[in-house]
């Protein structure tokens, strides 16, 4: 089987190996396709805070079939189309400690085969394709986790048009909030509303975008915030945000910051939590919700496997609208 390692120049390596046999409660998954999130860039960068071993098969995201199950593997058979889940070792409930994790601790899933625990593995969605399905661990879970509680009645602030964001979005308006996006360009503008959010405030020509939000909302706020820039765009989430809001912190695109005012923080009575995706149990219940509504993710590009380095490329200087996919 063919399969991508990081060297240790950092560089993707193309790579020859068997294909591997499942052992006890395993089974072997072909995997079709692999998506690619923020994380995969900053370990490829040498910049994540938790140093890979080296030369390990990258990408945590995947969706494929069951091509083979092995002795006491139970929860699924050949033929079945499975998801992995971002967090192997998390499987629901609180998470108490970070185990192993994909492309710095453990094989990931840029190959043709993997073998894995049968219990990190979810059945796919129906209706979706594998490059659809192979969006959902990471992107779609960190989305979901962090408009959670959102309902009729509540406004979600989401930034850009990368994978979460606009899960957040989807997933928002599935629960019949509305919702507000911010964009750098009038084409994505468009884009977003077509997706349903209710307005797009472009912050490329408005930097104090918190009070135009304000100024959306009636000067109430909004009562979520999906924050995926961190320190430099967190004191415009917190001008929009309503009293007793919520920012969920989910990246940190724009880069390291010099602190925070809290003041502003604490006169909302505001709450802001770390989302770190969710376990198996959350990504089985976050399929029912996406198999109900019938929600399609949005994808901005698919490459094949065998030009997997140039999705790389193009997810770290390209304009993207959506997810980036590896086609196997």
């Amino acid at each position: 089987m063919q399969s991508y390692r990081l060297n240790a120049h950092r560089v993707l390596e193309l790579v020859e190996g068997p294909t591997p046999t499942p052992g006890r409660g395993q089974v072997l998954v072909r995997v079709k396709a692999t998506s690619l999130n923020s994380r995969d860039m900053v370990i490829a960068s040498g910049l994540y805070p938790f140093p890979p071993l080296p030369n390990l098969i990258q990408l945590s995201d995947a969706a494929g079939v069951i091509e083979a199950v092995g002795p006491e593997a139970m929860r699924f058979r050949v033929g079945d189309r499975v998801v992995s889940s971002f967090n192997p070792t998390w499987f629901g409930g609180p998470v108490r400690k970070v185990g192993q994790m994909y492309g710095t601790d453990i094989d990931g899933w840029l190959s043709d085969y993997a073998v894995v625990d049968e219990n990190v593995l979810v059945s796919m969605p129906e209706h979706l394709s594998f490059e659809e399905a192979a969006t959902l661990p990471c992107a779609a879970l960190t989305g979901w986790s962090a408009v959670a509680g959102a309902g009729p009645g509540d406004t979600v602030l989401v930034q850009g048009s990368g994978g979460v964001s606009l899960f957040a979005l989807q997933f928002a308006r599935a629960a019949g909030a509305r919702v507000i996006a911010t964009t750098s360009s009038e084409a994505k503008a468009e884009r977003l509303l077509e997706l349903g959010a209710s307005d797009a405030v472009n912050y490329a020509e408005t930097s104090h975008w918190g009070s135009v939000v304000r100024t959306l909302t009636d000067d109430r706020g909004v009562d979520i915030v999906v924050e995926v820039a961190g320190a430099a765009t967190i004191s415009q989430s917190v001008e929009a945000l309503a009293l007793h809001g919520t920012i969920s912190l989910v990246g940190h695109l724009g880069g390291a910051g010099q602190g925070m005012d809290l003041m502003p923080l604490s006169l909302r009575f505001a709450t802001l939590r770390a989302i770190g995706v969710g376990s198996r149990s959350d990504l089985e219940e976050m399929n029912r919700v996406v198999s109900q509504h019938r929600i399609r993710p949005v994808i901005d590009r698919v490459f094949p496997f065998s030009d997997a380095p140039r999705a790389f490329e193009h997810f770290a200087h390209g304009s993207r609208f959506g997810k980036i996919l590896v086609s196997h």
